[in-house]
């Protein structure tokens, strides 16, 4: 049976060889140009490489967009001993960002789409920092991941009524960070703290680009929360009031750029990068 199979496979294949042949050997006739001239619309700009783009930090257009107005946002109650609340409360939160920036993204022309948003058990700290890491942001992935052990740690801290402010000013600052890198600006604050001839030059730079999340935190706290500023005395005082870190700024500047976004007609009011320095130490 093997044998008889290997020779109809054989036989077959020997078919479809005289197949082949016969098609290549039959003469094809030419084909007929139909259809419309396209070289009269060849414009020889179109060959030429696009000019670069030049983005400034300090005086980026992002500053002249109007500061997103209030939105109608429902999060779901956060349960904080359980993974899934946590993720749906992100997640919801995270769409409401999503809603409140599309109208800033759309002003500079830009098509973003959203940030993916998760939680994780496992934290990004070695134990040297100082503090602990809640969430962070990958703009490689345009990913915000919660740190659960951690924000579940803060939240022991925090009274029950202040905790709902704190985790939405917390999302609003990483959605911070997915708002500059959308606009260019992360990408160059990485690069000048690259390429920065000090550690206290690097350090200037990272503080000025947190504190301007910070800012954007401010914006999107306001936005989710219908502007009760009972909502940024709660964040401030339990969020920004700790100590001071080398890498996020004091709490005095914290508290304070938290507070230019909530307060400010412009996004301009977040332009940490045109700020004196004792603004942002």
């Amino acid at each position: 049976m093997l044998v008889a199979s290997a020779l109809a496979a054989t036989v077959a294949l020997a078919a479809l060889a005289a197949s082949i042949a016969i098609v290549v050997a039959t003469p094809q006739p030419e084909p007929t140009p139909t259809g419309e001239d396209l070289s009269a619309y060849y414009d020889e700009r179109l060959s030429e490489p696009p000019e670069e783009v030049v983005v400034d930090i300090a005086d980026h257009p992002l500053y002249d967009t109007a500061t997103p107005a209030e939105i109608p946002c429902d999060v779901p109650d956060l349960e904080m001993g359980s993974d899934d609340s946590w993720e749906e409360f992100a997640t919801a939160t995270g769409h409401c960002l999503d809603e409140l920036w599309a109208p800033v993204f759309d002003d500079l022309g830009l098509s973003v789409g959203p940030p993916e948003i998760t939680v994780t058990r496992e934290s990004p700290d070695s134990g040297d920092e100082e503090g602990y890491t809640l969430a962070y942001y990958e703009g490689d992935y345009e990913r915000i991941t919660v740190v659960l052990p951690n924000v579940r740690t803060l939240g022991g801290q925090i009274p029950a009524e202040a905790r709902e402010d704190v985790w939405i000013a917390l999302m609003g600052h990483e959605y911070g960070h997915h708002v500059q890198y959308v606009t260019g600006i992360l990408d160059i604050s990485h690069d000048l703290r690259r390429t920065a001839a000090s550690e206290d030059e690097e350090l200037d730079t990272l503080r000025r680009t947190e504190l301007q999340a910070e800012c954007m935190a401010g914006i999107g706290l306001r936005a989710i929360t219908d502007a009760d500023r009972r909502s940024l005395n709660r964040v401030n005082a339990n969020f920004n009031g700790g100590g001071d870190l080398p890498t996020h700024g004091t709490a005095t500047n914290r508290a304070e750029w938290l507070e230019r976004g909530w307060d400010e007609s412009t996004v301009g009011g977040c332009n940490t990068y045109g700020a004196d320095p004792d603004q942002v130490t």
